[in-house]
């Protein structure tokens, strides 16, 4: 008898890797853009190159939406035949409905799915879904496998330098007082996803210089009672300043392993081009 695999299931928010992209067990149900009447499918048929040019020249800002129920009930239609179950791994709840419309679609389907909410977005999906991967491969059923990743979620840091104010406010994920605070008084807000899974505003600095600062002492902080395997840094079209923030970060911390990545256009439509975070998991 064949033994069947878990099927992973993410959404487009999250970064893959080549391991990832490449893993015959991992599946992406996108998050839909939208300017206008004119609707794109994250990753699938709107790059991050073109999302970024729209906004230059277009006036109206991006909005995204979850994926339906029905495009969930799709896929797991298909993976029926292959797979026990799924263990799905999605942005914050607090964010986006998209892990309800998954659960949606698995009962659509009458097909057995474990959902995870990261609390997250970006890498820190990614590191569950790796360390989910890792368990899974030493014969750990599914329902354990999610408990666990579901503990991990709350060990994840994350610290946001927004590209776009504006774009964040009219997104509807900033209160038009902090709005005010960063572009009339000049005001450089530290946004982090807290342990509820919300956007918060974490600190507010006068440069950027000093918005990097607070950043690294924030990450000494946590280097000091943790074990950091990596520290991701993730941007919005401006690998130049993601090289020097790994450049300030080898320099504190020469020990830290590095990863620098692209935000997704889901993110990007939000956080704006030019956005620049990190991103750690705290292990014991």
């Amino acid at each position: 008898m064949t033994t069947k695999r878990i099927a992973w299931i993410t959404d487009s928010t999250a970064f893959l890797t080549k391991e990832l992209l490449d893993h015959p067990d991992v599946y992406v149900v996108p998050l839909t853009i939208t300017f206008g009447e004119d609707f794109f499918e994250d990753g699938i048929d709107l790059s991050t190159d073109q999302l970024y040019d729209r906004i230059r020249t277009e006036k109206e800002v991006p909005k995204t939406s979850q994926p339906s129920a029905g495009r969930f009930a799709e896929l797991f239609e298909k993976l029926k035949g292959d797979y026990d179950s799924a263990i799905a791994v999605h942005i914050s709840g607090k964010l986006s409905g998209t892990l309800y419309s998954c659960l949606a679609g698995a009962e659509l389907a009458a097909f057995s799915v474990r959902a995870v909410d990261s609390k997250c977005m970006s890498y820190t999906i990614t590191t569950l879904i790796q360390k989910g991967i890792m368990l899974a491969n030493n014969d750990m059923p599914a329902q354990k496998i999610a408990e666990i990743l579901q503990f991990e979620a709350d060990k994840s840091e994350n610290y946001i330098l927004l590209g776009s104010l504006e774009q964040f406010y009219k997104g509807g994920r900033m209160s038009g007082t902090q709005y005010l605070l960063g572009s009339i008084l000049k005001i450089m807000p530290i946004i982090r996803i807290n342990r509820e899974g919300e956007f918060e505003l974490f600190d507010k600095v006068r440069s950027e210089k000093r918005a990097i600062k607070r950043m690294l002492e924030l990450l000494e902080e946590s280097y000091s009672k943790h074990t950091i395997p990596q520290v991701q840094i993730m941007h919005g079209n401006v690998p130049d300043k993601a090289n020097e923030l790994a450049e300030e970060i080898k320099s504190h911390f020469p020990r830290l392993d590095l990863f620098i990545g692209e935000i997704s256009s889901a993110i990007a439509a939000h956080a704006g081009e030019g956005t620049l975070a990190i991103i750690w998991h705290n292990e014991k």
